[in-house]
Parts: C-alpha cells; sequence; structure tokens
C-alpha cells in the first residue's frame, strides 16, 4: 500500500512544490505515495470564508478558530496515520522520528498560521507538535515539505543502494563524513589521500574519524549522546 500524505492548509497551491520533481516526484508520478491537500477554508461558517478571530486574552495577530480547523482535521479519514501540527514549540524531528513515520502507513500533517491553532483543537484531536529548527516561520507549509521529503526519501525503492541511507547524517548518531569527486586537485586543494588508496579498511577508518570529528565539533549536542565517543577517552 501506498505511503498516503494528507496536508492540511490554507495554501494547497503550494503543494506539491518540491515534493514534484525529483525521486519525490518520480515516486509520487509512479504511486509510491500519494498527497492529498485539504483546503482549510473549505470548512468556514460564513461567506467570508474566516477561519481565525482575535486571541482570546488579547493581544496581537489571529488564531485559528478551532470548530473550523476541528471540522477540517475531522473530514479525514485518519487510518492509523499519526496527526502532526508542524509548530515552532513542538519536539524537533528528528531522523529517528521520520523513519518511524515512513515505516507506517502514512501521515496527516496541519499547516498553521497567524498565531497559531486554538489550543483545545490540538488537545482535542491529540495532535503531536513537531519543529523543524529553533526559528519561526509564517506557516507550516514549508516545514510540511521538509518532513514529507525526510520521509518519502526512505520508503522502500526509493535508495539506489540500501548503504546510502545507512551512512547518512544522524542514522549512526554521527553528521555525515565531508564527501570528494573528480578532478583529483582542484585549486590547489586535493583529494585525501586515504580515499585514493583504494584499502577499503583505511578508507572506512578514514571516513568514520572525519565524521566522529565533525560530529565533536559542530554539533556537540549530538556527541554528548554518542556512546563511541568513549572509545575516543572522553567521559
Amino acid at each position: 500500500m501506498a505511503f498516503a500524505a494528507t496536508v492540511l492548509t490554507l495554501f494547497p497551491q503550494a503543494f506539491p512544490g518540491i515534493l514534484g520533481v525529483s525521486l519525490c516526484g518520480g515516486a509520487l508520478n509512479d504511486g509510491v505515495w500519494t498527497l492529498e491537500t485539504v483546503d482549510i477554508r473549505d470548512f468556514a461558517r460564513n461567506k467570508h470564508r474566516s477561519v481565525d478571530d482575535t486571541p482570546a486574552g488579547g493581544g496581537p495577530g489571529m488564531v485559528l478558530r478551532p470548530d473550523v480547523a476541528a471540522t477540517a482535521i475531522d473530514s479525514v479519514d485518519r487510518a492509523s496515520r499519526p496527526l502532526i501540527y508542524l509548530s515552532p514549540r513542538g519536539a524537533p524531528l528528528t531522523q529517528r522520528r521520520v523513519r518511524e513515520i515512513s515505516q507506517g502507513p502514512g501521515v496527516i500533517l496541519f499547516c498553521g498560521r497567524f498565531e497559531g491553532l486554538d489550543q483545545r483543537v490540538i488537545d482535542g484531536r491529540d495532535m503531536e507538535e513537531v519543529s523543524i529548527g529553533d526559528f519561526v516561520l509564517s506557516g507550516g507549509e514549508v516545514a510540511a515539505q521538509v518532513l514529507l521529503e525526510a520521509c518519502v526519501r526512505l520508503l522502500p525503492g526509493m535508495m539506489g543502494k540500501l548503504e546510502s541511507a545507512d551512512e547518512e547524517s544522524f542514522e549512526g548518531g554521527l553528521l555525515e563524513y565531508p564527501h570528494y569527486t573528480r578532478p583529483r586537485e582542484w585549486e590547489g586543494r586535493s583529494i585525501p589521500e586515504a580515499l585514493l588508496s583504494g584499502d577499503h579498511a583505511r578508507i572506512r577508518a578514514w571516513r568514520r574519524a572525519q565524521a566522529e570529528e565533525l560530529t565533536r565539533t559542530v554539533r556537540p549536542d549530538l556527541w554528548a549522546g554518542f556512546p563511541g565517543r568513549k572509545d575516543r577517552g572522553e567521559p
């Protein structure tokens, strides 16, 4: 059965966007996964198709109405799919969570706008809040595309080689090692000699050392949780 993605949004025209090109787009055309968009405004309750109102307690901006948002959500068949609200206050999206979602039947994504979604809908519909980073966007559409691309590329048949995904950043708790290709020398910079040695054990060791050093330097938060750091004499 194809991986089924449903996106609830005020801007259905934003999809498939980047998801319609390259490997994801080809897989979409081939039926490896499906994409449905639901226009939240279709569930508005007045002739102006209003979906928001002023925040209770005062303050700037507008808030998505619970009656409109919940009706839009209830129009979708969940079919054991997680219901995710893209939100900057959500749990950080990780490769582990992406892999879990990709191994399921699909996902339902709610794209927020304005100041956000009425909390009663989040609680009442048991929505999982997910963030793609510590920054704020105007809405959840870009975040939804990020999450979907991360999931779709892990679907069976999407990778040319099985080991491709296993060596990527975050899969083993480390960032990915640097990559090089021809020409052998470029602007005075050479491909590391280890990669040209033909010694596969040496190449693996070089890549592992590079991945560990990159992670330690660039992402100390990841390095702190990596068990292999003890092999380097660190606590």
